[in-house]
């Protein structure tokens, strides 16, 4: 029997976000909401790593598991955000784009209140968890077999600079993956790596497209409380439907035109 397990991305937390951003942003107070619901499920919080060492067959999971993520590195993370946290003992994992948070780096992200590398350290001093997040959030499953490489491999390096240690875990932006690029991951020495899919995971669930619940300013604590349930969403594993393979060929056509495309 497949067991459904919460995985929740979150990305910026603030009362004024760049409106790019504002769709996937929710406030203090309504993160604060979210929080006090995952512990009152009586959900196990977990990394995703401890999802990565099941699939491996490492370690068994707790009973009823959750596991909180965020993506990109918004400057609220190492700061409000991991007090919240931390506050609650809540784990998680944090997806950094490098060339956003980097000296020097450059990203197809919009201009947005980003945390600096040099941070990394303090979140894992938090209790989270770092993994890649690639150079540039570009649409990895658009990008030439060179071009796919470098994102993965340089940003798992600088992250590994920066920390002193192994980065095993990745973030697909925007969830865009496909076949080749799961290859890739696991090519680049990834464990894991976590897509979107507005799903529920499960302990069934291929650690290479972990699926995720988007957090978008409109969720409500109702909303996390049925996902915590093991409701309000699809359970995965599942196969991508013919809506999600025509988007893909649609957008590797565009991108063989203009180039490599933000992803989000």
């Amino acid at each position: 029997m497949t067991h459904p397990v919460p995985v929740l991305l979150y990305h910026a937390v603030m009362d004024d976000p760049p409106a790019w951003i504002a769709e996937f942003t929710v406030t203090p107070r309504q993160f604060a909401a979210h929080l006090d619901a995952i512990v009152a499920s009586g959900r196990t919080p977990v990394t995703v790593g401890a999802l990565a060492d099941h699939f491996a067959g490492r370690a068994p999971l707790p009973p009823r598991p959750v596991a909180l993520t965020f993506d990109d590195g918004f400057a609220d993370l190492p700061g409000p955000t991991a007090d919240a946290l931390a506050a609650r003992g809540l784990p998680a994992t944090a997806y950094l784009t490098t060339g956003a948070i980097a000296p020097g780096g450059r990203s197809l992200l919009p201009p947005a209140p980003m945390m600096t590398l040099d941070q990394a350290k303090l979140l894992e001093e938090y209790g989270m968890e770092v993994g890649g997040h690639t150079v540039s959030h570009p649409q990895l499953d658009t990008l030439t077999a060179k071009a796919l490489r470098r994102e993965l491999a340089e940003s798992k390096a600088v992250l590994e600079d920066a920390l002193g240690h192994e980065v095993a875990h990745l973030a697909y932006p925007h969830g865009y993956n496909s076949g080749a690029v799961r290859r890739a991951a696991r090519a680049a020495g990834y464990e894991s790596a976590v897509a979107v899919r507005h799903a529920l995971s499960s302990d069934a669930d291929d650690a290479y497209r972990i699926a995720r619940l988007i957090v978008r300013r409109g969720h409500t604590v109702a909303d996390v409380e049925a996902w915590m349930g093991g409701a309000g969403a699809r359970v995965a594993p599942y196969r991508d439907s013919a809506a999600t393979l025509g988007w893909r060929l649609y957008r590797r056509a565009r991108a063989a035109v203009r180039g490599p495309v933000f992803a989000g």
